[in-house]
């Protein structure tokens, strides 16, 4: 450690990317990218843009992908937030809105970049744990922030990653009406392939925000685009964070490829059926192989077998250069998060499986 760091940072425990291995003929299923590339239009709207005006800097409050959000969910332009992916806007909303001296309250089994933002910003970390079938339990949380007296601020996935599974709106409301003095923020990285957006009940719960991402149902991992919905006074807060730290977060590519994508409908619509099927298919096969997969709502599965060791069939696989991600971790150690892929790679995936036990 260098005497030149800042004293936090010698405690600091980022966050580990998913591996970009650098293989070839490489079924590349660790990372939950989209198999199918962004809408035409899209595209055509960011060659567009290549042009002599990238002199120039982009728009810093993204005017135009804010009106094609709020187009999409029927909200006004002042609720939404848009930034470098939603990891930034996430960032933003625990530096925002989560540092109130109480715990901030998120699942045991969740997506491991809460823990690394709650050790960042200082907020304290209280994980509450999933239940005996890795469901989120919203009376558990509502008990938790009793016995703390409170809470800084409520945060899960939904559906909940890497397991997949999802809560339903029904439950979500629920947690709102008997969590009115914190922010609920929901995650929403994959509710497109199979849930239902908590953006219908932000008008009803003003503690609510939902963040979203372009990586995976719009297919523009590449370009590092998110966005948060919510009551104004939380996506100010979150305006004042941004413009305090980088007042130009998406460059002209990204906005203007970014509003096409929201703008494409149709093909949204039919890569996102395209991915859910597949995964039944997935899910159909691995089953078959003796597997326990868990309902997934998202563009993965959480799948375990009982006679194999997860780590085993994970490196296995890496040997015919097939990549899913197995987590190292108390309780899911034994389970592995496979993206859907295409058609094929899914097939190679179940031959490949299918061939080892």
């Amino acid at each position: 450690m260098s005497q030149l760091w800042s004293p936090f940072v010698k405690n600091l425990v980022p966050y580990v990317p998913g591996e970009q291995p650098k293989m070839t003929r490489l079924v590349k299923l660790n990372t939950n990218e989209n198999p199918y590339g962004p809408s035409p239009k899209a595209v055509a709207a960011m060659q567009a843009e290549l042009t002599d005006d990238l002199r120039l800097y982009p728009d810093p409050n993204g005017d135009k992908l804010k009106q094609s959000v709020a187009d999409y969910y029927g909200v006004k332009t002042s609720q939404v937030f848009v930034g470098n992916g939603s990891d930034e806007v996430l960032a933003h909303a625990f530096h925002g809105l989560f540092q109130h001296g109480k715990p901030l309250l998120f699942p045991d089994i969740t997506y491991s970049f809460y823990p690394v933002y709650c050790g960042l910003y200082g907020i304290e970390a209280k994980q509450i744990p999933l239940d005996e079938e890795f469901q989120i339990n919203v009376d558990d949380f509502i008990s938790a922030s009793v016995s703390a007296n409170g809470n800084s601020g409520i945060i899960f996935p939904n559906p909940n990653a890497p397991t997949g599974r999802l809560l339903p709106l029904a439950a979500i409301e629920k947690l709102l009406q008997n969590n009115t003095q914190s922010v609920v923020l929901v995650d929403e990285a994959y509710v497109d392939f199979g849930g239902e957006s908590a953006i219908a009940l932000v008008n009803k719960y003003p503690n609510l925000l939902v963040t979203q991402t372009l990586s995976k149902s719009r297919s523009l991992a590449g370009m590092r685009v998110g966005l948060a919905v919510g009551h104004e006074d939380l996506i100010e807060a979150l305006e004042r964070v941004k413009n305090s730290f980088n007042s130009y977060p998406l460059d002209r590519l990204a906005l203007v490829g970014a509003a096409a994508a929201f703008d494409d409908r149709d093909y949204f619509n039919d890569t996102c059926n395209k991915v859910i099927a597949s995964r039944e298919q997935v899910n159909a096969g691995l089953t078959e192989l003796g597997f326990d997969v868990l309902p997934s709502a998202a563009n993965f599965v959480f799948a375990r077998h009982g006679q194999k060791d997860a780590g085993e069939l994970a490196a296995a696989l890496r040997e015919q250069g097939i990549i899913v991600r197995h987590f190292k971790t108390e309780r899911i150690a034994q389970f592995l998060r496979i993206t859907i892929g295409t058609d094929e790679q899914n097939q190679i995936l179940l031959d490949a499986l299918k061939e080892m036990l």
